[in-house]
């Protein structure tokens, strides 16, 4: 026990960006180990792709088979309402559908991307109730209140709230999901999967 905390003590974790991160191992008692390990972590970049995992983490642990005690659906919690806008009518198929699933979120974004867009302009960069108003966090929010609500709670510099039944806020996704780079997300009011 003592020699294993020996050894994680002796290693010293160095971030240099959001891209990777160096180990530099020190020599101890126990062995001997290089001086540094670099390691690139693409994962650790705030894109398109950081950005839906982190959501779907949020959403369902990444899990695409999860069905809520309210009825939404797969990896990112999709409800009945928004996939039969997707022309997707078969729940049960697309819980085994991951393909689909990914193809779904993706299309969503780009139609609240492209309802957003005014919003998007006029407040990115912005802070509403000490929260810095980005892209990726208005797209998430839409996720979880609708794009209606999103533009509501902009337009009223943050007074009218939304909460879903779990307690999620809008400000909560704002903060959450801020920061990342979906600029690749191209704006389609008539997206599909």
């Amino acid at each position: 026990m003592i020699k294993r905390f020996l050894f994680l003590a002796s290693i010293l974790i160095v971030f240099n960006d959001a891209t990777s991160y160096k180990i530099t191992l020190k020599k101890s008692k126990i062995a001997t180990y290089p001086e540094v390990i670099d390691y690139n972590i693409p994962y650790l970049q705030k894109n398109y792709i950081a950005f839906k995992e982190a959501v779907a983490f949020k959403e369902s642990q990444g899990r695409y088979t999860v069905v809520n005690t309210l009825g939404y659906l797969g990896k990112y919690q999709f409800g009945k309402t928004t996939l039969q806008r997707f022309k997707i009518h078969d729940t049960n198929q697309f819980l085994k559908n991951p393909e689909l699933q990914e193809k779904a979120f993706e299309a969503l974004c780009k139609v609240n991307k492209w309802i957003l867009r005014r919003e998007i302009k006029k407040f990115a960069g912005k802070k509403i109730n000490g929260i810095e108003i980005t892209e990726s966090g208005i797209i998430a929010a839409a996720h979880l209140s609708g794009a209606g609500n999103v533009k509501k709670f902009l337009r009223s510099y943050g007074k009218q709230h939304f909460a879903d039944a779990y307690g999620a806020t809008i400000s909560h996704y704002l903060k959450k999901f801020g920061g990342y780079d979906v600029s690749n997300l191209v704006a389609d009011r008539k997206a599909t999967v």
